[in-house]
Order: structure tokens, then sequence, then C-alpha cells
């Protein structure tokens, strides 16, 4: 299963943690063309490689996901079990 990031969301972060495209593929352990497809609304990383983006740009996972992402918010506002 891979989850839709928002290219525009990714980007500004990216640029904004001072990284370009081939070091954060490094830091989260995949390919410069899979971060290229991805800043291009062409690929989505996988949930551990989202969770890892947001780490290593310093952010919520949800700053990366569209802001009418519904099935993630539907998540987020489960009450915990």
């Amino acid at each position: 299963m891979r989850t839709p990031v928002d290219p525009q969301r990714l980007t500004r972060r990216r640029v904004e943690a001072g990284l370009s495209q081939n070091a954060l593929a490094r830091a989260i352990g995949v390919s410069k063309q899979l971060v290229s497809a991805v800043s291009l609304g062409k690929a989505n990383f996988s949930p551990e490689t989202l969770s890892k983006a947001a780490e290593v740009l310093g952010c919520e996972i949800a700053d990366l996901l569209p802001e009418n992402d519904a099935e993630f918010h539907a998540l987020t506002q489960r009450p915990a079990s």
C-alpha cells in the first residue's frame, strides 16, 4: 500500500530543511528517482518511508499529505484501542 503524498508540501518541507532530492533519498533509504517521482506526483511512498521522510524533515506525517486526505483524517480520529 502506498500513501498519497502532496508533492508541493513534500517539496516545500524538503527545501525548508535545506535538502536536495538526493540527500533526502539517502536519508530515508530510497532512490533519488523515487523522491523525484513523488515530488512530481507520479508515485507515492510506502507508509514506512513516509514516516521516515517526516522524521528527517522535522514534521508530522500529516504535513506531507493532502489537506483533504479523508482516509488519513479518519484514521487519526479513531479512539485508541
